[in-house]
């Protein structure tokens, strides 16, 4: 007999039951401008642009990076997929986009449906709570280069937004305040150092308790799911001119406002304004990491910030918590030469 498919490593039958159970999962998230069904070629979605203007595609692509091995050694796989659609569709709301339709790209080392329908469930329920439909993706067996149970997770965000509404930081001024919403895990960002310091340098157990006095394990801290901002966020600019918006992922938060600031704008970060959620003085303390580290590689509590004019904050803080988040202020801008920093 000669040599078949499934005996070098691909199991077309496995893909195929996979299609099958994730199918009401992506229609879960469809909104009325998808035309068809999965399974095509390419996922089509009838663009409204009677709503717009001056209509701009937005896009955006991002993964989970080695957030990745912590869902595989704690064999947990059905939050990972929120963070992946949080990666891209909040880079989306930061030039004010609201998401459209929503991609993604499973390799694998050996399909299991099971894998497969608890990572799709997570993109799925990342995609509803953001108001972005699935329309497509893929899955690929890889073997060879992957291990059965390895995986990475890709994914791929398109939204719209008026030209003459597009917010790129050009509008900050003197005195503007900086709102932070705050995010109560990593989010996405820092697991390569956060995994050396816990489980490879202090030996920490992936079921035993986060922290001291923890009631929860450590494998559920690191997968806790990222929030997704852009509803509050598309809410807030519906009602409030927003002058700047920063998504905070690699690089933390000065390393994230510095992408928005204009020539001659500093902004300054009462660091004591929010509070820091407990792994990071776990992670600091355990790695003996500097300060200016944790800042550099971690959010420290803060997933999205908005800049706002000092006589409209008090509002946006308000319509922030109306929509579910303790929106506090953090900062203000200042003069300068494009810096941040924290007092």
């Amino acid at each position: 007999m000669g040599e078949t498919y499934q005996a070098s490593g691909v199991d077309i039958a496995a893909g195929d039951e996979a299609v099958q159970r994730i199918k009401d999962k992506v229609r879960s998230t469809f909104r009325p401008e998808v035309i068809g069904d999965i399974g095509g070629f390419g996922g089509l979605f009838s663009f409204a642009n009677h709503r717009f203007r001056h209509p701009v595609l937005v896009s955006s692509t991002d993964g989970v990076g080695t957030k990745a091995l912590v869902a595989q050694a704690a064999g947990r796989f059905d939050t990972i997929g929120v963070d992946l659609v949080a990666m891209c569709v909040d880079d989306l709301v930061c030039q004010g986009a609201e998401p459209l339709f929503f991609l993604d790209y499973i390799a694998v080392g050996k399909l299991d449906p099971d894998h497969i329908e608890q990572l799709v469930e997570g993109v799925a329920e990342g995609c509803r709570q953001s108001g972005c439909a699935l329309i497509g993706g893929e899955m690929a067996e890889h073997p060879g280069a992957m291990e059965p149970g390895e995986f990475d997770l890709v994914g791929f965000a398109v939204g719209v937004a008026e030209r003459d509404q597009l917010i790129t930081g050009e509008h900050m001024a003197p005195d503007d305040v900086v709102i932070g919403l705050p995010s109560p895990g990593l989010r996405s960002n820092g697991y390569s150092l956060a995994r050396r310091v816990l489980l490879e340098k202090a030996g920490l157990p992936l079921d035993g308790p986060a922290f001291e006095g923890a009631h929860h394990s450590l494998a559920e801290e690191l997968l806790l799911p990222s929030v997704i901002y852009a509803p509050a966020v598309l809410g807030l600019l519906r009602q409030v001119d927003v002058r700047g918006v920063v998504h905070v992922t690699g690089g933390g938060l000065a390393g994230n406002l510095t992408r928005i600031l204009p020539k001659g704008l500093d902004v300054k970060v009462d660091a004591n304004s929010w509070e820091e959620p407990r792994i990071f003085a776990e992670i600091r303390r355990l790695g003996e990491i500097d300060e200016d580290e944790m800042r550099k590689v971690f959010n420290l509590g803060i997933g999205m910030v908005l800049v706002v004019s000092h006589d409209e904050a008090y509002r946006a803080i308000d319509i922030l918590r109306t929509h579910g988040h303790r929106a506090t202020q953090i900062g203000t801008v200042v003069r300068g030469n494009g810096s941040v920093h924290f007092n």
